[in-house]
Formats: structure tokens, C-alpha cells, sequence
């Protein structure tokens, strides 16, 4: 155990304390804070559609004069309500007592609505006057938006690094065998120390890179405003994404380290690579088509089946309320399939690191003794 953790050491002191790694963690942090400022800087004017039936259209314009309101005019409360459903209105204002809308209301428009409504009805009676009431007509929308865009940036995130720390697993082993260096290690060392210590060690590297990430993001959308849109549980899907995101790299870490020991040239490392990466990629694809359609049965599906999983199934928990026994189903899966492809790879790397020479066929080191 002590092997491994000094192999660990090395990995984590050496990957930290290069120059490329600071500059890499700095401008992605910048990158990071920089996305979670944009809606706020970019967003423009806010406008709305407004409908009304039986009802005087309120001075909002007067109220809030950086904003914009477009009025339209219904015959009855059943034409108002579809309206609403099918987007066409952002809210409609009925015989000045309510307000209809689709999930919850946008918060700055409600206060607008109870507030302009409250001054011009005061001013005509001059007696006390009941609030708005609040009826949603469609099912509740009210994180959907931010939902969404969490998840896009997550599968992106999770993407990036579990691609980057795999190739630089793979890239690791083929440089000591390359050289010769593992033949030096293995007299102090066990194969199988050496191989999880290399994996454990830039996974910890790409740990700080997604705790980075993560913090940088929370921070900058709490100072930004952008985190009161975000919907309840964000430490428990955080928690999630950490806990995914090592169970994916161990999986597909091990199995880079195992695929690039059939190899003895850098050269050749990307061709040994290819069935590992189309695998992430089409990882990535379902993960991304689970951002918009997330309770869909391919998503619903793939995201209980390794390796596809430890992408798919934090997607579908943030874009989507996901029940605890399927996420604790998927990630027990998950366990399985880990364990399964450690016994797998350590045995290949374990066969093959010290064979050097012309590219080795996997079925031969398979039959090997």
C-alpha cells in the first residue's frame, strides 16, 4: 500500500506543480465564472407578453421603464388559459383579480403585476385592495430553464475531463514502458500498485480540476444572481457529480491503462485507443440528448447501463427530478462494472507492460500465463 501511494504522490506533485496545469486550472476558473456572469450581462432588455380579459391593461411600462410589455386581448378566461399553454403569453391578467400562468410566475413580473395592480386600484377606490391571485394552468416550469442549462454545462464538464484524464492515463503508461522505467519500478513495486497508483493520482488531478470547476461556478452564480434560478438540492446533485465522475474515470482510466500496455510507441497509442474513445463519445451524445428530453426511454434506459451511465445519470439529475432507487440502481451497476474492469485491466497490464516490441493482441495476452 505504501507503493501505491507513493506512485500516487508522484503523479498528483508532478501533474500540480507543472506550469501547463496552473494556467489550465486558471483559465478554465475564468472561463467558468466568465459563463456564469454572461445572462446577466448579455440578457438585454427583459420583455413580455401579456394578455388580458376583461380586464384594463396595467401601466407596467411607467412602473419599469428598462423593460418591455406587449398587451393582447382575449374573449374569454378559456381562450386566456391556452394562450398561456401554448406560450403564446407569458401571463394573462383576468377580471383584475387574478393571473394566469404556466408553472410559477417570473418573479420580477409577479412583483410587477401585484405592485402597479395595488397603485392603480388604490387610486381609483382608495380602499384596501386584495393581491393578484396566482393561478398556474400548466405544469410547474419554474426550474426548467436553469435545469436544462446546468445540465448542458455538465455533460460538457464531465466530457472534457473524463476524456483529457483518460488520455493522459493512457499516455503515462505508454511513456514508462516506452523507456523502460516500469521495468526500473517493478523491482520495488507490484503491477498492480503501480497501475492504481497512476490512476489514482491523476484522478485526484482531475478531482481538483471539477472541484475547481464546481466552486468557481457556484461562487460566481451566487454573486451574479444567477444561482436564485437554480432549483432546490444543489449540494446533493454536486455531491452526485463528484461521486459519478470517479466512478466513470475508474472505469474508463483502467481500461486506457490496459489498451495503451499493448502498445510501445506514443505513436500508436491513439489507434490502440479508438474502441475506449467512440465508447465516450457515444457517451456523450446520449448524455447530451438527455439534457432535452431526460425522463425519454433512451435516456431512462442507457442511464442504468455502464459505462454510458456515469455520464447519463447525473445529466438526467439535473436536468430532471430522478427518483433515489434508480440513481442508487444505476450507480450499483456502476459499482459492478468498475469492479469488473479492474480485475479485467490489471490483468492485461499486468501481462503486457513488460512486453515491448510490435503492438500485442489483446486475445493473445488474454491467453497468456
Amino acid at each position: 500500500m505504501n507503493g501505491l501511494m507513493l506512485v500516487a504522490r508522484r503523479e498528483i506533485s508532478t501533474r500540480v506543480r507543472s506550469r501547463s496545469f496552473a494556467i489550465g486550472l486558471l483559465i478554465t476558473a475564468l472561463l467558468v465564472a466568465a459563463l456564469s456572469f454572461a445572462p446577466k450581462v448579455m440578457g438585454g432588455t427583459k420583455s413580455y407578453t401579456l394578455g388580458t380579459v376583461n380586464s384594463q391593461q396595467l401601466p407596467l411600462q411607467a412602473a419599469a421603464p428598462e423593460m418591455k410589455f406587449e398587451w393582447r386581448s382575449f374573449p374569454d378566461e378559456a381562450a386566456a388559459k391556452q394562450a398561456v399553454l401554448d406560450g403564446d403569453v407569458d401571463a394573462a391578467l383576468v377580471g383584475g383579480t387574478k393571473v394566469l400562468t404556466d408553472g410559477e410566475i417570473d418573479s420580477r413580473l409577479g412583483v410587477l403585476l401585484q405592485s402597479v395592480n395595488r397603485e392603480v386600484r388604490l387610486g381609483a377606490a382608495g380602499v384596501s385592495i386584495p393581491p393578484l391571485k396566482m393561478e398556474s394552468v400548466g405544469a410547474d416550469t419554474r426550474y426548467e430553464a436553469a435545469r436544462t442549462g446546468i445540465a448542458v454545462v455538465l455533460v460538457l464538464v464531465l466530457f472534457m475531463l473524463l476524456m483529457g484524464q483518460v488520455t493522459m492515463v493512457a499516455m503515462g503508461v505508454v511513456e514508462e514502458k516506452s523507456s523502460r522505467i516500469v521495468e526500473i519500478l517493478f523491482a520495488t513495486l507490484r503491477p498492480w500498485q503501480l497501475l492504481a497508483g497512476k490512476i489514482i493520482g491523476l484522478g485526484v488531478v482531475g478531482l481538483i480540476n471539477l472541484v475547481t470547476i464546481l466552486a468557481v461556478g457556484l461562487g460566481a452564480a451566487t454573486v451574479s444572481g444567477l444561482a436564485s434560478d437554480f432549483p432546490p438540492g444543489m449540494p446533493g446533485l454536486v455531491a452526485g457529480v463528484l461521486v459519478w465522475f470517479i466512478l466513470g474515470y475508474a472505469f474508463f482510466a483502467t481500461l486506457a491503462a490496459a489498451f495503451a500496455s499493448l502498445v510501445s510507441r506514443q505513436e500508436e497509442v491513439s489507434t490502440v485507443m479508438t474502441p475506449l474513445t467512440m465508447t465516450i463519445m457515444i457517451t456523450y451524445f446520449v448524455a447530451f440528448y438527455a439534457t432535452n428530453d431526460p425522463t425519454g426511454t433512451l435516456a431512462t434506459v442507457v442511464s442504468y447501463v455502464p459505462p454510458f451511465s456515469s455520464m447519463v445519470m447525473p445529466v438526467r439529475m439535473a436536468a430532471t427530478e430522478v427518483p433515489l432507487w434508480q440513481a442508487g440502481m444505476s450507480m450499483a451497476a456502476m459499482v459492478l462494472a468498475v469492479l469488473a474492469v479492474l480485475g479485467f485491466g490489471a490483468k492485461v497490464y499486468q501481462r503486457a507492460v513488460l512486453r515491448s516490441g510490435a503492438r500485442l493482441k489483446l486475445g493473445d495476452v488474454l491467453r497468456a500465463r
